[in-house]
């Protein structure tokens, strides 16, 4: 065998794969938060808070549509990534919520917009989370950087008000579940 075919290989538009350098990884967790009411399942979301205009692109007109997403944030060192779940959503939706599951995880490569302008390797493991307590919105003066508000949302809706597709595919997966295990 050829010693190039014994070698793992990465496919690339790069016409160099041998000068492409490593790659920086990021690990994050966020929650499907859920409470049941007499209207049904709830989800509580956030609305980032927008990009400053300096970071748009170009030419390209900013959409007006509302951003919605699941709370979620980087795993700190020593931390379990169930565990940074459960910190993030307290801190950017003001809620206490405990595990239910690991519904899992979202892969993906992005460029960032600040400082060094590096590819990232990112994963999000996501967890289905039972709310336990607090209020909605309810997040200390410093978060309001990260998130303009926290709301609940119908489970159901939530899936076509989110507005990235991981995200989207995470909470099918939690009514799948919630379907079959109705106690959450």
């Amino acid at each position: 065998m050829p010693a190039w075919r014994a070698q793992p290989f990465a496919v690339t538009n790069c016409p160099d794969p041998d000068n492409l350098g490593a790659m920086v990884r990021e690990f994050s967790a966020g929650g499907v938060v859920v409470r049941f009411t007499q209207y049904g399942w709830q989800m509580a979301a956030i609305e980032p808070q927008k990009e400053s205009s300096g970071s748009a692109t170009k030419g390209k007109k900013r959409s007006q549509k509302v951003l919605l997403a699941l709370p979620k944030g980087l795993v700190d060192a020593g931390e379990k990534p169930e565990q940074a779940a459960i910190r993030e959503v307290l801190e950017e939706t003001g809620l206490t919520a405990a595990p239910v599951k690991k519904l899992g995880d979202i892969k993906y490569v992005y460029v960032r917009t600040w400082g060094d302008q590096e590819r990232v390797f990112k994963v999000v493991s996501f967890y289905l989370l039972r709310y336990q307590s607090g209020r909605i919105d309810d997040i200390e003066e410093e978060m309001r950087q990260e998130v303009k508000r926290a709301l609940w949302i119908p489970l159901e809706e939530a899936a076509r008000s989110l507005s990235y597709r991981g995200e989207k595919d995470m909470v099918n997966r939690a009514i799948d579940y919630l379907k079959t295990q109705p106690e959450g």
